[in-house]
């Protein structure tokens, strides 16, 4: 198989993850890392033996990569993904996919027209109690689907948003919803289907900042189902997110990496190793650990190999932006329910 070449562009905690990742695929190989700090920039490239530069754009004019990954502040990801685009470049972009929907469509809209590939990263999907899930669902097995209730009870303390200007902005960070919440969100999506309405109501009740700590929604669906969405960064000392899935011939409930119950027509409990995912991520974001980005970068590069879709695509990244916003809608509006559209 052919080595891909990849760029990363910043290197915050998070590019750690991603780049552990790489490390670790014979057909992918690190060209070169991008961060404005300069010092973190060279300790990065020393640790991954790759190049480095203060400038992301010698990451774009490289055409030794192919692939640029983008692990900078969630306000940038939609401004450097159209310049990677437009550079060429296939993208693949730490969640969320852009800060609005609109800013989501035009980087699909762009990677359309330059016949590239473009994903968000959404490594929970790959978890094999998920992927359980997910099969289960589709197979019918507990029948009609009736209600899923998604929740991600974290705790992050004031000095967490205090620590950096941008956390807890409506322009740069975007809150429980768009932080924290979206993996769930994502999630959700997947698993229950079209979205015909939201009902939402959001709230900052323990910390000083521009964005939410808390956002509740209520989902009609499309397939005549409901859905049920929590996130908060206020749950102290912070819990595992949870999903529970009820059908009018089963029940499947999860919590972390377990799942908690399983009721399910002829098909007995299933037990996974405990592969450590990750420690308590509801209490400390930094408790990752790289395997799941691997899942998803491996598809990534298949996709792009094939010239097919990636399991996530940029267009489930819109969605998720999407929801985010009309739950941010409704309650302005009070938590009067509004269309999904």
């Amino acid at each position: 198989m052919k080595q891909w070449g990849f760029g990363l562009i910043g290197c915050g905690s998070i590019a750690d993850v991603h780049l552990e990742a790489l490390s670790s695929i014979d057909h992918a190989r690190l060209i070169a890392v991008a961060s404005r700090t300069e010092q973190r920039v060279r300790e990065t490239s020393a640790r991954y033996a790759c190049g480095w530069t203060t400038d992301y754009r010698e990451i774009l004019d490289n055409r030794d990569i192919d692939i640029v990954c983008i692990t900078t502040g969630s306000g940038t990801h939609s401004r450097i993904g159209m310049e990677a685009l437009l550079a060429g470049k296939h993208v693949l972009v730490e969640k969320p996919i852009a800060m609005t929907a609109d800013e989501a469509s035009e980087m699909i809209d762009l990677a359309e027209k330059k016949q590239l590939t473009l994903s968000v990263m959404s490594q929970t999907r790959f978890y094999p109690h998920h992927q359980l899930l997910k099969r289960t669902i589709e197979e019918g097995k507990i029948g009609k689907l009736l209600l899923v209730e998604v929740s991600r009870p974290f705790y992050r303390t004031q000095a967490y948003y205090d620590e950096a200007y941008w956390r807890g902005t409506k322009a740069e960070d975007g809150g429980a919803l768009l932080n924290q919440g979206i993996h769930s969100i994502d999630l959700l999506l997947w698993l229950a289907g079209k979205v015909k309405s939201v009902a939402g109501l959001t709230a900052t009740q323990t910390h000083q900042m521009e964005s939410e700590d808390m956002g509740l929604a209520m989902l009609t669906m499309e397939n005549g189902g409901f859905a049920t969405l929590m996130s908060t960064t206020s749950a102290l000392p912070g819990f595992p997110p949870s999903i529970n899935v009820y059908g009018d011939k089963g029940t499947i409930k999860t919590v972390g990496q377990e799942i908690s119950h399983w009721t399910v027509p002829g098909i007995p409990v299933p037990h996974f190793e405990n592969d450590k995912i990750s420690g308590n991520a509801g209490a400390d974001p930094r408790n990752l650990n790289s395997s799941y980005h691997r899942m998803q970068i491996i598809d990534f590069i298949e996709s792009v190999s094939q010239r097919r879709k990636p399991a996530v695509t940029g267009e489930a990244g819109r969605d998720a932006v999407r929801l985010i916003e009309l739950i941010r809608r409704s309650s302005d509006m009070g938590g009067k329910p509004v269309p999904f559209e």
